[in-house]
């Protein structure tokens, strides 16, 4: 009788995009919490005239639920980690499943994939940790000080509510906060200058 219940409980629904409506399975792991459908809906709305052929980075991906979003919505290319293989090998499937060959999806932490430099540089940067595990200073400092980062990059950064205050750098401008239950999320933007590094 359960059984109908647990196989829909972790269920992933792409809500935008040429996977709109599509529903995708992710992996049962205690605090592992897709970004909700408002939030995402209002994240994507304020990134509609960058998405198309951008380059995305999604350092804490979970669920997929904001790099499989910016996919469907035109993304050229997303790189999505997570320290978890089971996270990895369900991501990896979905794609599979979606046909999608724009994914590049590695088991790796996230502040060791950005502890060197890049040739590539990315347009959007998504942040959503763990909460309670002080990551977003350390992502962002790494994200400046190694150039993962275009001039204009943006960068989605979402935090337990309570968290006071954005550790960014100097250079990255605050240009949409919200809030939704308990999460607090921004959208901010990297101008490039002198001090930057």
């Amino acid at each position: 009788m359960n059984n109908k219940k647990s196989a829909t409980k972790n269920q992933l629904r792409i809500i935008g995009g040429q996977w709109r409506g599509r529903k995708l399975p992710f992996a049962d792991i205690e605090g592992l919490r897709p970004t909700p459908d408002r939030v995402r809906e209002t994240l994507f709305n304020w990134l509609q005239p960058v998405i198309h052929g951008s380059r995305c980075l999604d350092l804490y991906a979970g669920s997929g639920a904001l790099g499989l979003e910016a996919l469907s919505r035109g993304a050229a290319e997303v790189t999505l980690l997570d320290t978890q293989n089971r996270i990895t090998r369900q991501l990896t499937e979905n794609c599979q499943h979606l046909k999608c060959n724009q994914a590049k999806i590695y088991s790796q932490n996230a502040l060791d994939y950005l502890s060197h430099s890049t040739h590539q540089p990315v347009d959007i940067v998504f942040i959503d940790p763990p909460y309670r595990k002080n990551l977003i200073e350390p992502s962002c400092q790494l994200l400046e000080k190694n150039g993962w980062l275009t001039a204009g990059a943006m960068i989605y950064i979402e935090v337990e509510k309570e968290l006071a205050g954005l550790p960014t750098p100097t250079n990255w401008e605050l240009l949409r906060s919200k809030q939704a239950g308990q999460v607090s999320y921004h959208l901010l933007q990297r101008h490039a200058n002198e001090e930057s590094a």
